[in-house]
């Protein structure tokens, strides 16, 4: 549909300096041209946090990305299989840290919740991959993730247990789901943070396709959730959520059991957006400004890397 000048001319534009100019030629020739169109349109996802002058580039922005894939890859794969990303796919610049936590889930045999998980663990682990390969050398390493304490301050800050309790979302179907909740609807609404940020038409049809991958993933949540009459812990997660990325109520459950809210909107019927700080808030369980907690004990690695100050 384009041809190869188009693209050329259209990577060239997109990065920052001639050492992200080379990476993107590269992830082109790896993953296809309509890959690299897709690379490039997620790139905008974190950047909205830095719009402006000081506006990290493209591999910044990218590594950014790939910490995320990094925790999701490890608790899907560690859910359907017992054991995380392979150590090929965990190494790069800054400092790799290992995996606490995770076990293989006692799924039904056979059971939906079971072959929901291991596609979208599939995925995840597709997204580390062809991170990794776009940024090549300049890729960060898996920063520490911790699967264990931070599910479990999670669940109490939500109220889903008490002090002294411990959450594990590997024991049972139910927990998996409701940890799986704690941070899918994340994804989608940095995705969504791209739109306003891309003028190219070709770049927002790609980004329309990425956000639509990630909003399955959290639907496919959503509507299992609520197929489980779990509308109440669902809701006390999304409150929790929504009391560390600022003072605005953006964050939605699932509805009642008399209405569902299986698609969170705002009043137009669009979802809403996070930024690359507001996300961070979320994964570290802080609404302060930190570089480090919650799901990553020592921060995430790469230039991205502080939450917001969202108190």
């Amino acid at each position: 549909m384009f041809d190869q000048s188009f693209i050329n001319n259209a990577l060239s534009r997109s990065a920052e300096n001639s050492l992200d100019r080379r990476r993107l030629f590269r992830a082109a020739g790896i993953a296809g041209i309509g890959g690299a169109v897709a690379l490039l349109s997620a790139t905008a996802a974190a950047a909205h946090a830095g719009e402006g002058e000081g506006s990290p580039s493209d591999g910044a922005i990218l590594n950014f990305a790939l910490n995320l894939e990094y925790l999701e890859a490890e608790f899907y794969l560690r859910a359907v299989t017992g054991w995380g990303l392979d150590d090929g796919l965990t190494d790069g610049k800054g400092t790799r840290g290992g995996v606490t936590g995770g076990s293989q889930v006692p799924f039904k045999g056979g059971s939906l919740i079971e072959k929901y998980a291991k596609e979208i663990a599939a995925d995840e682990r597709s997204h580390v991959e062809f991170l990794r390969s776009a940024l090549g050398n300049a890729a960060v390493a898996r920063p520490q993730i911790d699967l264990e304490a931070s599910f479990t301050a999670a669940a109490r800050a939500a109220g889903l247990i008490k002090a002294g309790q411990k959450f594990n979302p590997f024991t049972d179907e139910t927990s998996f789901l409701l940890g799986a909740f704690i941070f899918e609807d994340v994804g989608v609404t940095a995705y969504k943070g791209a739109a306003p940020l891309i003028d190219n038409k070709t770049y927002l049809e790609a980004a329309a396709g990425i956000l639509a991958v990630e909003a399955y993933h959290a639907g496919i949540i959503r509507t299992t959730l609520y197929a489980r009459d779990l509308q109440e812990p669902a809701q006390a997660i999304s409150d929790a959520r929504d009391s560390l990325d600022g003072s605005t109520d953006l964050d939605q459950g699932i509805g009642t059991k008399e209405t569902a809210n299986l698609v969170p909107t705002d009043d137009n019927g669009i979802a809403f957006s996070r930024t690359a700080g507001q996300v961070l808030n979320i994964a570290y369980l802080t609404p302060k400004a930190v570089s480090e907690g919650g799901f990553f004990p020592q921060g995430v690695n790469g230039e991205i890397n502080t939450s917001a100050n969202s108190e």
